[in-house]
């Protein structure tokens, strides 16, 4: 079953085309995993997907729901109400864990709880508590993101985007700010959450772990999808130069 449909969507900033035509389908309980140089278009198609940006043309649809949609040359987005809905499917992960300074651990996952889903103040404690527990930071509900570590402070916001119950978990290269030892912890968590079938796109510069987690890779450059299909095929034997040429630097 589809869960995202993205067809033909174009982005621009002032006169660079960022997104030149992007179209591919997210399956229900699949990892798609999306590589590529600096400056593809790889984050800012996740910041269209999550709406923090608009589409200059072409059509997203979400859960069955239409998002944006081009009509005589136009861009039109759904009613507000419908938005809302769209968005609370998508929940993401930044690569700088956007977290609330001056909010407890607890506060940062129970804010939107409470805020968007209008749960009982115990219900999200309750949900906050249960998801620190799997991540291993049951001890550090009252600590503050200065206190924690990089890695923390990333299973923190991983935790705050699940207490949200999205369908679909996005990560924005979230290993891009750690060093190498706490790379691994958050690549850990992210396996853990593709092994309980977790729908996710992840944008990523790690490879090794791209292969190992994806049902399917896209290498995208210069804001085109220059080549997809399964982890082995892509990393083993691609198809297209470009995609030769941007693997050879990872030894692939």
């Amino acid at each position: 079953m589809s869960i995202i449909t993205v067809e033909n969507v174009v982005k621009s900033f002032d006169a660079l085309g960022v997104l030149r035509g992007i179209s591919f389908t997210l399956n229900e309980g699949e990892v798609l995993s999306i590589i590529g140089p600096s400056g593809s278009g790889k984050s800012t198609l996740l910041r269209c997907l999550t709406q923090l940006e608009r589409i200059d043309s072409g059509r997203i649809e979400v859960c069955s729901m239409t998002m944006a949609h081009s009509t005589g040359g136009t861009i039109q987005y759904a009613d507000a109400k419908t938005l809302k809905q769209i968005r609370l499917k998508l929940g993401l992960v930044f690569q700088n864990f956007n977290l609330f300074p001056h909010m407890s651990v607890l506060r940062n996952i129970t804010e939107a709880q409470v805020n968007v889903l209008a749960k009982s103040k115990g219900e999200a404690v309750a949900t906050a508590r249960q998801l620190l527990a799997k991540m291993g930071l049951e001890e550090k509900e009252d600590a503050y993101p200065c206190h924690l570590s990089g890695g923390q402070q990333q299973r923190v916001s991983i935790a705050r985007a699940l207490a949200l119950n999205p369908t679909v978990l996005c990560f924005d290269e979230p290993t891009s700010a750690l060093d190498p030892e706490l790379t691994i912890e958050i690549l850990k968590v992210i396996k853990d959450l593709a092994k309980e079938k977790m729908t996710m796109i992840v944008v990523t510069h790690e490879m090794a772990f791209a292969r190992d987690i994806s049902d399917r890779v896209i290498f995208m450059d210069e804001g085109l999808i220059v080549e997809e299909g399964p982890p082995d095929v892509l990393f083993n034997a691609p198809a297209k130069e470009r995609t030769q040429r941007f693997l050879s630097r990872y030894g692939q």
